[in-house]
């Protein structure tokens, strides 16, 4: 099976992994944190923060060909699980037809003190 990395100057990569790999059809996008492309600052508001994940996992899809309907399955990291129903808003306004499968975990911490990291799976349809 080949692969193919998905790479865009839009974001970048802090260690050694790939910020998304198709293979199969399918499109594995490493977590995301709530990072603005544009300037590289880290934004601290949950809400903010959380649509912020989002538009960032849309543009690596778009770099792709794809749109958020075609996401099979996301992950998403929490620092604080309070924030499950603030985020949870704001995900559904992402996904407002057929979401993706998901999973939710409060993790203790977060790379650069992040409150929040998404990752996503999507298939070609």
């Amino acid at each position: 099976m080949k692969k193919n990395i998905i790479a865009s100057g839009k974001f970048p990569v802090a260690g050694p992994y790939s910020t998304a790999v198709e293979a199969g059809g399918m499109i594995f996008i490493s977590g995301q944190l709530p990072i603005d492309p544009a300037t590289g600052e880290i934004i601290n508001d949950i809400k903010t923060a959380t649509r912020q994940v989002l538009t960032n996992i849309q543009i690596i899809l778009k770099e792709a060909g794809m749109d958020m309907s075609n996401v099979v399955k996301t992950t998403i990291f929490l620092k604080n699980i309070a924030d499950f129903s603030v985020v949870n808003e704001i995900y559904a306004s992402f996904f407002p037809k057929e979401p993706p499968a998901r999973s939710t975990i409060e993790a203790s911490a977060l790379p650069k003190g992040v409150l929040l990291e998404i990752e996503a799976v999507a298939i070609r349809k």
